[in-house]
């Protein structure tokens, strides 16, 4: 009876076993599940066609291209729904870190290196590095590239190769840039010899541009993309299993066929003939320019926000360095000596990254924007703000407090007023600053005008054209600033 009962246990737990492994393997959501979430968020950074950048055509605003539609097959295998994020390439590290993603995707290779920050799943694309150059160069092999001067992307695994053979080949200086198209600007303008890119994105940029050309470097190895993951994160496996899948039933084989073909490089760079002489052709942009026109609202609500809460903030600042209470005085003091002393780079990237670190908060793109931009504004019209406030007759201030007028209420209704007047073309030209430096949002993925045109530049494989037209919507934007500026001044001098 015993033996029988032991047998049927024995049967029972095998079938379990069983069971368990089947389910196991048949359905990757099972270590997926445990994040409890609903929609996955993934990084990018959307500047790297054909692996990822923005269909800009009618003024779209939608991320395409081949990690794209990966990741979209994943999150429909996992069950999840797909959110995409973006930001410049050297912050989705960091951006992993901070868990503000669930993982990155833009044409990554695992290195000992990142692997010790974040986690990737298998390689899912396998590519080779190039040599770009001007055409004619002959700079086919690393040995070529002796007393040259060589660029690369910042923080990509070209920089990593560029740098092993710099230490083989003697004289090569290298240059690191934050984008491809600007890599590529610099071969054309001159001032580096060639540049090292993965053959897929040199092969759109060759298309777009017949006075460069590319070489394969012989002795490189194959560099894989795979996906990266913030530390220990339970979604690598779950991954795995469906990036196998995917290799095993062609379907990734298949999505590199549509977006590495010639067709869509070469329809992605250009539609239209290139000019020679100094190859500005704006006609190239043209379909682009309802996608750049929608960076204008984001940037004027970026600046508005600004500067009303840098003002009320430095107003309050102000204040503190005028009331005659020494702790509140040399805080302030202390306030505006470390955001004025530090870069507004710096501060933007500490807010942005640091802060769901510190309070566990995922503070987006455009709030870390303004908080920076109001803690930074605050601290130089504090300055101003005070000058201006310290600029009114103390006859005033001494009359109003003869009478029995309260402090706060004599500043607000008869000493700020004036100083406000004093200053108002201080104020405008901290305005007109904090509309042309909002051009730096676009580091953390805010997409502005200079973002705008960037990602133009890039899906087109070129570099001047969606500049200098971004360039003239500030200049506009700045000039009708002046202009009401201009008249509000001679309309309170006329209200005297």
């Amino acid at each position: 009876m015993k033996k029988k009962k032991v047998r049927l246990l024995t049967i029972l737990f095998v079938a379990i076993l069983v069971i368990n492994m089947i389910t196991g393997h048949s359905d990757p959501l099972k270590a997926a599940s445990s994040l409890n979430k609903d929609t996955l968020t993934m990084i990018t950074s959307p500047d790297y066609p054909p692996y990822e950048f923005y269909d800009t055509k009618g003024g779209d605003r939608q991320i395409v291209g081949f990690d794209i539609d990966i990741a979209k097959t994943l999150a429909q295998k996992l069950g999840f729904k797909l959110q995409i994020m973006e930001s410049d390439f050297n912050g989705l590290i960091p951006a992993l870190q901070a868990n503000r993603a669930d993982f990155a995707m833009a044409g990554m290779t695992p290195t000992p290196e990142r692997q010790k920050n974040i986690d990737f799943s298998i390689i899912y694309y396998e590519a080779k590095d190039t040599i770009v150059a001007l055409k004619g160069s002959n700079l086919k092999q690393p040995q070529d590239l002796s007393g040259k001067k060589v660029g690369v992307q910042l923080g990509t695994i070209q920089e990593q190769n560029a740098q092993k053979i710099a230490q083989k080949v003697a004289g090569i200086q290298l240059k690191q840039l934050n984008k491809v198209p600007e890599v590529v600007q610099e071969i054309k303008s001159g001032r580096i010899d060639a540049a090292i890119v993965e053959d897929t994105v040199a092969k759109g940029f060759a298309q777009a541009n017949p006075d460069l050309e590319f070489n394969t470097i012989p002795s490189s190895e194959a560099s894989g993309s795979a996906i990266a993951f913030p530390k220990g994160s339970s979604l690598v496996e779950p991954f795995n299993k469906v990036l196998q899948q995917m290799k095993d039933l062609g379907t990734l084989k298949k999505l590199g066929t549509k977006w590495f073909s010639q067709n869509i490089i070469a329809t992605t760079a250009s539609s239209t003939p290139i000019k020679s002489g100094l190859n500005l052709d704006f006609t190239r942009i043209l379909p682009d320019i309802p996608f750049i026109l929608r960076g204008i609202p984001l940037t004027l609500l970026f600046t508005l926000l600004s500067v009303s809460l840098g003002l009320i903030w430095g107003t309050i600042l102000s204040l503190l360095k005028i009331i005659g209470i020494k702790p509140l005085t040399w805080l302030a003091n202390a306030y505006t000596s470390v955001f004025r002393g530090t870069p507004l780079l710096l501060q933007l990237a500490l807010v942005y990254y640091a802060t769901p670190q510190l309070t566990g908060y995922d503070i987006s793109a455009l709030e870390a924007g303004v908080l920076t931009f109001t803690l930074n504004s605050g601290a130089y019209m504090s300055e101003t703000i005070r000058g201006g406030i310290q600029a009114v007759d103390k006859g005033q201030s001494e009359a109003a407090m003869s009478m029995g007028v309260p402090y706060w209420l004599m500043m607000w209704d008869i000493i700020f007023p004036q100083g406000l007047k004093n200053i108002l073309p201080a104020l405008v030209n901290e305005t007109i600053g904090l509309l042309k430096d909002s051009a730096l949002v676009s580091t953390i993925g805010v997409v502005e005008i200079l973002r705008s045109a960037q990602i133009v530049g890039a899906n087109k494989y070129i570099y001047f054209e969606p500049l200098l037209f971004a360039g003239l919507i500030y200049y506009l934007l700045v000039m009708g600033l002046t202009f009401s500026a201009s008249a509000l001044e001679k309309r309170l001098r006329q209200s005297e």
